[in-house]
Formats: C-alpha cells, sequence, structure tokens
C-alpha cells in the first residue's frame, strides 16, 4: 500500500504530466504500438524528460536510464510485450521500460518504501520478465526462455536479452553465449555499448567493441539470399552452419578482422546508432525473424539527453537530488557527520599501501563505490579494477597472494555471492593472505532484496581457515584491516554497511587485534547483549535506555570475530547469564546468533536466548531506518526485547 504523501504525488503528477502530451496516453505498449512512426521521437524526448523530472527530486540511477530511451520505445514499438520477452541486465537501464508498461503515474514511487520495486522484478510485473539487479545474467535467462518456447511450440514468441553497462565483462554472459551457440534456439541478443559500467568500462573487450563493424547492408543480403535458398530447397540446417563458418572465415580475412560473436556462429548486426529511433525499428523489424541465434550491437551514450550526466556518466550514474535545469546536484550538508565507512577504507588502504609494499587492491568495476579509487588515484599501478567479474577478482587476487603480494578485495556483500566458489576453492583451500573486504554488509536500504548484503556472516562461517570480522565503529575498521595485513594471517573477510559511522574523529592509532578476541563494552550481571558490527551503536542506546527506565543491569559485549569465536567470552557469558540478547544485521539462520547457540549447546550451558536480525525472507526496499523498523532491528525493538526480559 503506497503512503498518503506518495498517493498525493500521483494526483499532482497527473495533473502536471498534460506536459506529456505522447506519453500520457501510453498506459501499456499496446498504446505505443499504436502511434504512427514519425510519433515515436516526440515520445523518446517526453520520456527521458519524464525520468529526469522523476529522478532530480526522487533519487535513482539516472544514467544508464537515460541511455537506453529509443532502444526502449523501439523494443516496445516491435515487440509484442508481454508475449514476447524482454530480459533486461542489470536494472538501471530499465526506468523508461517501466514507465511505459503501466507504471507511468506510480513512477514518483520508485525506490520508496512501498512503491514501486528498484530493479525489474516479475512480482511486480508481467513486462518484467526476470529479476535483475546483478550483472551479466540476461543472456543465460533469456536463452532458457527462447528453449522453452521452441519447446512449447510458440515459435512465434521472440525473447530478446538486452546487455549493456559493461555486463559483458561478466564470466556468465560468456557462458551464455557459449551455450546460446550451440542450442537451438532464435534469441535476440541486443548489447548495449555505452563504455560502461558504473565507472569506466575496463579491458580487452570495450576496446573491442569500439573497433568492431559490420555493414547492415551486407546482412540484409545475407538474409534474403538464405531465406531463397531455403525456399528452393538448396539450404538445409547443415549446409547452413558450413556456409556460415565458412562466409565468417572469409569475411574476418577480408576485413582483417575477426569477430568474437560469428565465430561462435552467433550472427552479428551493428554497430547501429542506439539514439536513432528510426534505424532502431527498422533494423529490429528486418532481424526480429530471423533463424538462429543473432547479436545486435548498439552504440549509445550514457546520459543521453542530459548534458552534465554525459560529460561525467560516473558522477551520474546515481547523482542523488539535482536541479533539472542548472545540473547542480544538491548535496546534504556533512560537516560535522562521522565519515562514510567506505571512505574509511579507502583512506586506510591508502596509508596501509605507502608502509606495505606488497599490499594492492581489486575491485570489480567499484573503485568509486567502494572508495578504492582514493590508492588507484595515489598508486595506479598498485590498484586493480577486474570489470564485472566477482570471481575472477578474488581468483586473480589469490594468485597474486600465492607469489607474495597482499591483495585487499573489496566486493559488495550481495555480489560476493557470486565468487563463493572461488573464495573456497582458490583462497581458503589454500590459505592465502586475501583480505576480503565486503562492502555494503546488511540492509543497504533503497536498491532492495538484489542488493542487501544479508547473507555473508550466514555463508562465510562455514568455510574452513577463513578469518570473519565486523567492526563495531570506524577505529574497529582500521584495526582490523591494519590486522588483516600483518604477515600470515591467512584469508580475512571483514565486512562493514553502506553509509556512516558513528565517529567524527575516524582517526586513530593502527594497532593490532588478537585475532577471535571479542571485549566487553559494559559490565552488567541481568543481561549480556552479544553485538557483531556497527548495528552495536544500536544496541548500546537501547541498552542505556532501558537500564534508564528498568533498573536492569546490562551487559553488552562486542563480539568482533564470527570466526574463530571468543570462546573465553562465550563461557564467561555462559557461566554468568540466564539471559542472552544476540544482535547482528544478517540473516537470523545460519549466523552470529546461531554460532553462539550451537557454542552453549556443545558446552552445556542453557541460557534463555533471543536472537535480533533479518527474518528468513527477502526484505524489500526503502530506507534503511524504515528497513530495520520493519525487521524488528531497530533501536526501539531491541529496547522492546530487553524489557520483555525483565523479571
Amino acid at each position: 500500500m503506497l503512503f498518503l504523501h506518495d498517493i498525493y504525488h500521483i494526483l499532482l503528477g497527473m495533473g502536471q504530466d498534460n506536459s506529456y502530451q505522447l506519453l500520457q496516453s501510453i498506459d501499456t505498449p499496446e498504446d505505443l504500438r499504436r502511434l504512427r512512426a514519425d510519433q515515436l521521437p516526440e515520445v523518446c524526448k517526453e520520456l527521458r524528460q519524464k525520468i529526469i523530472d522523476e529522478l532530480s527530486r526522487n533519487p535513482g540511477h539516472f544514467g544508464s536510464s537515460l541511455g537506453v530511451v529509443e532502444l526502449t520505445v523501439a523494443l516496445h514499438y516491435v515487440f509484442q510485450t508481454p508475449y514476447d520477452r524482454i530480459v533486461w541486465d542489470v536494472g538501471h537501464q530499465a526506468y523508461g521500460h517501466k514507465i511505459l508498461t503501466g507504471r507511468r503515474d506510480a513512477f514518483c514511487t520508485n525506490r520508496k518504501l512501498n512503491g514501486i520495486r528498484p530493479f525489474p522484478s516479475p512480482s511486480e510485473s508481467e513486462y518484467d520478465t526476470f529479476t535483475c539487479g546483478h550483472a551479466s545474467n540476461s543472456i543465460s535467462a533469456a536463452l532458457g526462455m527462447a528453449v522453452a518456447a521452441m519447446k512449447h511450440g510458440e515459435n512465434n514468441r521472440h525473447v530478446v536479452a538486452v546487455i549493456g553497462d559493461g555486463s559483458m565483462s561478466g564470466g556468465l554472459a560468456f557462458e551464455g553465449l557459449n551455450n546460446a551457440s550451440s542450442t537451438p534456439n532464435n534469441l535476440l541478443i541486443i548489447l548495449n555499448d555505452n563504455n560502461m559500467a558504473i565507472d569506466r568500462s575496463v579491458g580487452g573487450m570495450k576496446q573491442y567493441l569500439l573497433n568492431l563493424q559490420t555493414s547492415v547492408g551486407y546482412n540484409r543480403i545475407r538474409y534474403k539470399l538464405s531465406k531463397m535458398f531455403h525456399k528452393w530447397g538448396i539450404l538445409n540446417e547443415e549446409r547452413r552452419k558450413s556456409l556460415i563458418r565458412f562466409n565468417n572465415s572469409l569475411k574476418s580475412m577480408l576485413t582483417q578482422q575477426q569477430n568474437v560473436f560469428e565465430g561462435m556462429n552467433i550472427r552479428y548486426f551493428g554497430p547501429v546508432d542506439g539514439h536513432d529511433i528510426h534505424a532502431l525499428t527498422r533494423v529490429l523489424k528486418e532481424i526480429k525473424n530471423m533463424q538462429g541465434p543473432k547479436l545486435l550491437h548498439i552504440h549509445t551514450t550514457k546520459g543521453k539527453g542530459f548534458e552534465p550526466a554525459e560529460k561525467a556518466a560516473t558522477v551520474w550514474h546515481a547523482p542523488g537530488i539535482f536541479d533539472k535545469e542548472t545540473g547542480e546536484r544538491i548535496l546534504a550538508d556533512t560537516k560535522g557527520l562521522p565519515p562514510l565507512f567506505q571512505d574509511v577504507f579507502g583512506n586506510t588502504l591508502l596509508e596501509l599501501a605507502r608502509q606495505n609494499e606488497k599490499i594492492v587492491g581489486v575491485t570489480p568495476a567499484m573503485p568509486s563505490g567502494c572508495s578504492m579509487n582514493i590508492l588507484m588515484k595515489a598508486m595506479p599501478e598498485r590498484g586493480f579494477d577486474v570489470g564485472i567479474a566477482e570471481g575472477h577478482a578474488v581468483t586473480f587476487s589469490g594468485g597474486m597472494a600465492k607469489d607474495g603480494l597482499l591483495p585487499f578485495c573489496n566486493i559488495y556483500s550481495s555480489f560476493m555471492q557470486r565468487a563463493y566458489d572461488n573464495v573456497i576453492h582458490d583462497v581458503a583451500i589454500q590459505k592465502l593472505n586475501v583480505v576480503l573486504c565486503l562492502d555494503r554488509a546488511g540492509l543497504v536500504g533503497e536498491d532492495g532484496p538484489t542488493h542487501h548484503g544479508a547473507f555473508d556472516l550466514a555463508y562465510m562461517r562455514p568455510i574452513p581457515n577463513l578469518t570473519v570480522a565486523s567492526p563495531y565503529d570506524e577505529h574497529e575498521l582500521r584495526r582490523l584491516m591494519y590486522t588483516a595485513q600483518l604477515p600470515d594471517k591467512g584469508p580475512f573477510v571483514i565486512r562493514y554497511p553502506r553509509g556512516r559511522g558513528s565517529l567524527v574523529e575516524w582517526q586513530c592509532p593502527l594497532e593490532e587485534i588478537e585475532i577471535g578476541k571479542g571485549r566487553k563494552l559494559k559490565e552488567g550481571k541481568d543481561i549480556a547483549v552479544i553485538t557483531l558490527g556497527p548495528i552495536g551503536t544500536l544496541a548500546a542506546k537501547a541498552i542505556r535506555q532501558a537500564e534508564e527506565e528498568t533498573g536492569q543491569s546490562i551487559a553488552h559485549y562486542d563480539l568482533r570475530f564470527l570466526k574463530p569465536l571468543d570462546e573465553d567470552l562465550l563461557h564467561e557469558v555462559g557461566r554468568n547469564f540466564h539471559k542472552v540478547v544476540t544482535i547482528e544485521d544478517g540473516v537470523l539462520k545460519g549466523g552470529m546468533g546461531s554460532a553462539i547457540l550451537e557454542f552453549m549447546a556443545d558446552n552445556g550451558y542453557a541460557p534463555r536466548v533471543k536472537r535480533i536480525g533479518l527474518p528468513d525472507q527477502f526484505v524489500q526496499h526503502g530506507t534503511v531506518k524504515e528497513l530495520y523498523h520493519i525487521c524488528s532491528m531497530d533501536e526501539a525493538y531491541i529496547y522492546k526485547v530487553l524489557r520483555s526480559f525483565e523479571e
């Protein structure tokens, strides 16, 4: 259910949307398809302005959606959605899609609690064919749909995968391409080549795509000849494949350019100007009914139509609130506030790297998001952005560690899920000195269930040889980073949340923390509260309130390490307390609370234990404060639990 202010915004917006004369008439893509082709440029203009208008006051992913306005309109104009499937890769691109598919007037609630979701989701709309929030999955998912359509005899159903924003660098994209080349299907892959991920795209694939050329006219003639030969019975499927291989070899020789896609027997078309709506619709109509897998390569500009975003695409990926007339970003006054955890990480990493020549930094396409750009600017030869390739980032780090370097590999918690086997097989088994820094651990807010770092404590805890830690505050983060880079510490996981810490004076001496040792923050005799990570600062406030209002005596322990556990600390709790509360910013199933219950059971202790953490469900989007309340993890709920433990 939408909040009253959101409903008011919708009603207000409906009155204002009269300026969108064509867009206001489009409630579904069927309405779009009734328009004349010469009206499409105006639709694109209005759609782009709608995105600018809404995101200027309700922040979201800006540049990517502006870059695919023409493509979005062309796809829904040419294909019979929702029967035809469009599978988006990384929902950063999908705002225009949402607006054209029945969510125009509700778009003002995007990313708000109980509003429309931040990324495409089948549970929200039949036009959202597959969940997308992590990169590189579109080709595999769309191939599955294309094969299913053929198995069901739905040969008139078209399936389109739209991949871009650097997603082609992900290994899963190549796995999908490899399978598409050998499995009977009629999949269309659209490669939205904007030379960007969130930061600039990196790697050989980027340069290759920039140089790739193939004539659309040539492909048109080739298609017509193949249809004619099929009709005459000259060309069957086996001969067609042989001719494709011969043709591709001949074309590579004549053009002195090898096409990796056609080398996999995937028909290649392009590059095409992704901002020419008429060219896009024409090409899509020409190739949509071609048999076999095919790829349309388009060039777009991230942030197209808004000059500041075109000039600084990284900044305008998700710029926050801005003045749509001047392009000035409206930044909150952060004077006197604690720093972002990511900035403490970035500055501390540079400080450590200046002291330890073995240290290098690795990130999968997130140098700005995790603040590794601080190291990369000061020491460019010691920072590596490997593109959207989390598994590679971990194994690459393992390789460097094997021969004496000390990688700090920073990956968002929810993206680390994609590299789980690499952590086990390529780092933990060999006990390599790799520091895995998990940014965005716990609830992250408006990006929702695909981005919450909910599972890392539970999935890292069972892996042998790992040290798993979470800092209470900025000082503890610095000390843990210092400890992790000392000799022979083995694989070391440090997880910390998105957002600000609690200490304005965040700098402190770099001192070693004994591995597996927690600390007692406060004495008490009635209840023991055990926390892990920065959520402990909320617990401290609730403890103070409960003691003041109830007279209880409450001890507070900062566990620090989930692995290895501080057994001395837990024996002390087990011997002295009958009432224990555990608090963590992660899933309850298999997390820190589970570990403490296991310890108590294994050692013959039987306290009453109440666990606070994330429930066994995917948590929606909203502000972190709103989500903490919904998940019964906020200060008020902790206080309520402490009160309920009163004799």
